[in-house]
């Protein structure tokens, strides 16, 4: 009976040693694994915005910061697309034409298509303007948006805008099995005065629309 007994508590242990060693090496690896699958739909999601908000720059001179106006833009609107037939060849040049003559004489051409935004930014078959603003693996969230314009420390007036999901919100499936990893990267996040997430642009400083994965 004591056989027995030591036998059950050497099993015991053993499991125990093994779930640790699974703790220790496997465990981080499985959710480095994880962590990495939802940041990379999430950075594909967050180039997605970004396209958008700078095409609606293009058209209206500035960002936005509202998403009704911005999936309104992609669902509804329309960007210029010049059409170029022809050009000045060097015989042409050596007579001393100019693009404007020869535009007036119709040996080129130059006129404006119009072509919609979603169709010429987004070509996915079955793709949905609305899910542009919803973080993925969140269970509906909105990513957090805003706009601005800000002043550079020559004067110079600058339309920025940004775009974050915090990681609360797509690691939200990693929380029962990874709980303190998540909270270990938020933490060195806070330590070293990065945002906890995902996030492109800025709305106070200028940082050429870049991600925070870049």
């Amino acid at each position: 009976m004591k056989k027995i007994l030591i036998q059950v508590v050497l099993i015991a242990i053993s499991a125990f040693i093994a779930f640790q060693i699974y703790k220790t090496v496997e465990q981080p690896i499985l959710y480095k694994n994880a962590k990495k699958e939802r940041y990379d739909v999430v950075v594909a999601r967050l180039k997605e915005i970004r396209r958008a908000e700078l095409a609606y720059k293009s058209v209206n001179g500035h960002f936005t910061g509202s998403w009704d106006t911005l999936i309104t833009f992609v669902a509804d609107d329309s960007l210029p697309l010049v059409r170029r037939i022809g050009s000045l060849n060097d015989s042409m040049v050596d007579a001393g034409w100019t693009e404007a003559k020869a535009l007036k004489k119709g040996l080129i051409i130059r006129d404006t298509l119009y072509i919609g935004v979603k169709d010429s930014l987004f070509k996915a078959v079955g793709f949905n303007p609305n899910d542009l603003a919803v973080v993925p693996y969140s269970g509906g969230k909105r990513f957090q948006l805003g706009a601005a314009v800000i002043t550079t420390g020559s004067g110079v007036k600058v339309p920025v805008f940004e775009v974050k999901a915090h990681n609360r919100q797509f690691l939200k499936e990693l929380e029962g099995e990874y709980e303190q990893f998540i909270v270990n990267d938020n933490e060195a996040a806070r330590v070293n005065t990065k945002f906890p997430g995902l996030k492109v642009g800025s709305v106070i400083e200028a940082n050429n629309n870049a991600g925070n994965w870049e």
